[in-house]
């Protein structure tokens, strides 16, 4: 098109179809920039980080992480010069507490497997747990089976809870249930040792329901607090949302430590300072009652601040529903993530299996790895050493995969498939060889095991837990999230079931191949929202249940933040930055409009005037002084209303 030089003045707008854009002034161009395209996500020139050339992309990236270390580590000297514990009463509020579910499911699910070898060692309860001679060995075995399909339980039904009645019920629901499992689990006993291990096993399935619960609700809770419900986004959730869920989510670590450390502790305390068999039926029942006893005191504590400090869990789901205008269960919000985001549940679910036959599998068999290293069966106390030391390693991975898993020139997918790469090779390379690494290569195979476990961490256990829930929309995430810890709860089950029936260098053999499965499924059907605004995966949300799937042209549909399914399905054409910078503006035009009639017809006491306060004068003063212009959100959401046409009825795609 020619370019004829400057334009004509002109006056107002009497036809109304004239873009107000063009008439926006400089100051108030600055503050459309600060809330639609803030400096950690744009550059100067409104570029997006994802669409920068890769050198000027990770000169961005890296110049900004830079600043907001150097702004942290100041905001905590700070915070030291007034009170030099503060930093610790923040990391307590910030990560102990939201993740102490997890932290004290670690501690007693992880329990059962370092207390098996104690019931079975000598003089303790040998002649049942050991030789099976007085109990029967179906009823010792359940231990783990029963154990393992009560998490899937709770997964599942507190996942559907989570999405249905709310946040907070569900974390309610789940610390009531692993009470008062615990509460079982320390006073359980019978007539006889069988039946003692029966009501063991029972006793163990309660309390993994409620364990079962706390991965879709520890995950969904601790993400939408970090995301917060509001409709302006943060930079806490695009800089630190992978970082605050899996801070939480590494208190499963601290658990099983601690567990670790109690039970030697207490083994030495009640066997008069000694870690050596025989075992007598007082110092082992002391053992494990009081190993159970403790973490019962926390969770009634748990209980007590979940029912009266976390009142305000569900507020953005509530707030999904009520745009959505749904009570109840969103069945249509089900149907919808299954159209569009199908091929993720394979990624989330069968990411989750891969990685649970290499998590569980070392859990729960890891004492016979430790054999080939300390040839020592008698004494329980070698094997919790090692375990100690192997779960301190997998602190490690813990810590860095949560330093890492918001940087966004390695992130999510990248930190899945490092890890799933990893312990594919730690097991690929003694499984062909384990006759000399169970000898000769000891200290290679104690390195490769410690690997592992620190990769596995560093890896897919982490970024299952995070992404399970943040690649779905809000109203369904609890039950994907749900579905997809369940399905991988199903490898710990298969890895329960099928070591039974092969013998260690088999297994060496047969494992290694999860990982590569893990690795193609997530290249394949995962995707990357390292970086993402959440409240851009809602918006696109919006535009798929008022079945405008082709209007949303947002940063949720850029190929970055896609799966290669998703952008060999063309998923990304939709993409325009500019288009979506303008859609932006026209939408918060329709809020301010909607907010500015409320207010003066005084229809309703209660309206959200969030956007209100968010905005600046001069943004109010520009949606006042373009009243005429171009505005299609006001239209749309007054048709939303009388036709309800975003809850009725499926959208045709």
């Amino acid at each position: 098109m020619a370019d004829y030089g400057i334009r004509a003045p002109h006056g107002p707008d009497m036809t109304g179809t004239h873009d107000p854009i063009h008439s926006i002034t400089e100051n108030e161009r600055e503050i459309f920039k600060y809330l639609i395209r803030p400096d950690d996500s744009y550059d100067e020139n409104g570029v997006y980080w994802a669409d920068m050339p890769l050198a000027k992309r990770v000169g961005f990236v890296s110049s900004y992480d830079a600043a907001e270390s150097k702004r942290e580590l100041r905001a905590i000297g700070a915070m030291m010069k007034k009170d030099p514990l503060s930093p610790v009463g923040w990391y307590m509020r910030n990560c102990v507490i939201p993740g102490a579910g997890l932290g004290l499911e670690g501690y007693v699910l992880f329990s059962i497997g370092n207390l098996q070898p104690l019931f079975a060692a000598p003089g303790a309860f040998d002649t049942c747990w050991g030789s099976y001679k007085i109990c029967s060995g179906t009823w010792v075995e359940a231990v783990t089976y029963l154990e393992t399909s009560g998490i899937i339980v709770g997964q599942v039904l507190v996942g559907i809870i989570g999405d249905w009645l709310g946040r907070r019920w569900g974390l309610l629901q789940d610390a009531s249930i692993m009470l008062l499992g615990l509460i079982l689990l320390t006073a359980v006993w019978g007539v006889t040792q069988q039946g003692w291990v029966i009501g063991y096993v029972w006793s163990l399935f309660i309390y993994s329901v409620g364990v079962g619960g706390e991965y879709p609700m520890t995950a969904t809770a601790g993400m939408e607090n970090a995301v917060g419900s509001g409709k302006i986004s943060t930079k806490e959730d695009r800089l630190h949302r992978g970082r605050k869920v899996t801070s939480a989510f590494l208190m499963q670590g601290w658990g099983q430590f601690f567990n670790q450390a109690i039970l030697i502790i207490l083994l030495l305390i009640f066997h008069h300072g000694s870690g050596n068999p025989p075992y007598s039926h007082t110092s082992v029942q002391w053992t494990y009652r009081v190993s159970f006893a403790i973490p019962a005191v926390g969770t009634l504590w748990l209980l007590y601040y979940r029912a009266f400090k976390m009142k305000a869990a569900s507020k953005q789901l509530d707030a999904a529903k009520k745009k959505s205008h749904v009570t109840g269960y969103d069945t249509q919000s089900l149907k919808l993530t299954l159209r569009y985001f199908g091929p993720r549940l394979i990624a989330t679910a069968g990411g989750w299996y891969c990685n649970d036959i290499f998590f569980y599998g070392n859990k729960l068999f890891q004492g016979q790895f430790i054999k080939a290293i300390d040839n020592s069966p008698i004494s329980v106390i070698p094997n919790w050493n090692y375990n100690l030391l192997n779960t301190g390693v997998e602190l490690c991975g813990y810590y860095l995969a949560s330093f890492l898993i918001d940087n966004k020139l390695y992130g999510r997918k990248t930190m899945q498939q490092i890890g799933f790469g990893a312990c594919f090779i730690c097991f690929i390379i003694p499984a062909f060889d384990y006759g000399f690494f169970s000898k000769q290569g000891i200290h290679g195979f104690q390195a490769l095991y410690f690997l592992s476990s620190f990769f596995n961490q560093f890896g897919p256990n982490a970024v299952t837990f995070l992404v399970a829930a943040e690649v779905y929309p809000t109203p369904i995430r609890a039950t994907a999230h749900g579905f997809s810890a369940a399905f991988g709860k199903l490898g710990a089950l298969t890895a329960a079931v099928l070591f039974n029936y092969i013998s260690t260098q088999v297994r060496f053999y047969v494992v290694p191949w999860f990982g590569l499965a893990g690795m193609i499924l997530t290249f394949l059907f995962l995707p990357d929202t390292t970086g993402l605004d959440l409240k851009e995966q809602e918006r696109r949300w919006h535009y798929l249940r008022t079945g405008r799937e082709q209007d949303y042209h947002g940063v949720a549909v850029h190929p970055k933040h896609l799966s290669l399914w998703e952008r060999f399905r063309g998923v990304g054409k939709y993409y325009d930055a500019e288009a979506d910078y303008r859609q932006k503006i026209d939408e918060m035009r329709g809020e301010w409009e909607e907010v500015q009639t409320a207010k003066a017809m005084k229809e309703d006491e209660n309206v959200d005037f969030e956007y209100d306060s968010a905005f600046s004068s001069d943004v109010s003063t520009y949606f006042e002084r373009t009243k005429g212009g171009v505005s299609t959100m006001g239209s749309e959401r007054q048709n939303e209303k009388l036709t309800g046409s975003d809850s009725d009825e499926s959208p045709k795609p």
